[in-house]
């Protein structure tokens, strides 16, 4: 797999740099230091939120308070990601599998809170901690995904994965895939601690309306090579 991860990373690069997107070593430095003191300050003043959401999704409903999911990290490394549970245990085996339907019935009471404050994300910013993530950048998706995306799609892995990005603050999780990969490639193409700053800031607009967080069918679509739509992906 490392073999594999080197091979993938170079490829990247040539690819990144034919484009003419390059970010500068100190740019992206930087970057890390504003995201280890910032995830840091986050654990240390919200744990306590963090404990009592814990225990709220744990007396909801039968399971584990974290959603684990192995997903693609910075140059197609997989990394584990950490969410508090917003559906019944094992959903994935249950009613729609995949799929996530419109209200949904494996969403539980507490997971619809969850999801729509986007507070089930909290448990990320030990993924930024350790360095799995970056607070802005492409969202991480499934490991199985990299065999799906077209050369230009898998460019959105030149940046570290982050909790929120370009995607998320123009269309979150309702726009067609092809213009939400198409987004991650032109986040690196313009990125910038600016435009970071940027995208930072428009998320708590975006949370705070709630908008995007469903498609307009109300599911979260799942990308499938060579289709703007498909079965949905559960916990997304």
């Amino acid at each position: 797999m490392s073999g594999h991860n080197d091979s993938l990373k170079r490829t990247l690069q040539e690819r990144a740099r034919e484009l003419g997107a390059r970010p500068s070593s100190a740019g992206m430095a930087l970057k890390r230091v504003l995201d280890v003191i910032g995830a840091g300050l986050g654990l240390l003043v919200l744990w306590p939120l963090l404990l009592l959401l814990a225990i709220a999704v744990r007396l909801d409903s039968h399971g584990p308070a974290l959603f684990t999911q192995k997903r693609l990290g910075r140059w197609g490394r997989p990394f584990t990601l950490y969410k508090l549970r917003t559906m019944v245990q094992d959903a994935e085996r249950k009613g729609a599998g995949l799929g996530i339907e419109k209200n949904d019935p494996r969403i539980t009471r507490v997971g619809a809170i969850l999801r729509k404050t986007s507070l089930d994300e909290l448990p990320q910013l030990w993924n930024v901690l350790r360095g799995d993530m970056s607070f802005v950048g492409p969202r991480p998706l499934p490991v199985p995904y990299l065999e799906r995306w077209n050369e230009r799609q898998q460019l959105r892995l030149v940046m570290p994965q982050g909790i929120t990005g370009w995607s998320q603050v123009t269309m979150r999780n309702d726009g067609p895939w092809p213009e939400r990969l198409e987004a991650d490639v032109e986040y690196l193409e313009n990125w910038s601690l600016i435009f970071d700053a940027r995208i930072f800031f428009m998320t708590f607009a975006k949370v705070l309306s709630s908008s995007g967080v469903e498609t307009e069918e109300g599911g979260v679509s799942e990308f499938q090579a060579g289709s703007a739509s498909g079965t949905a992906e559960a916990d997304e």
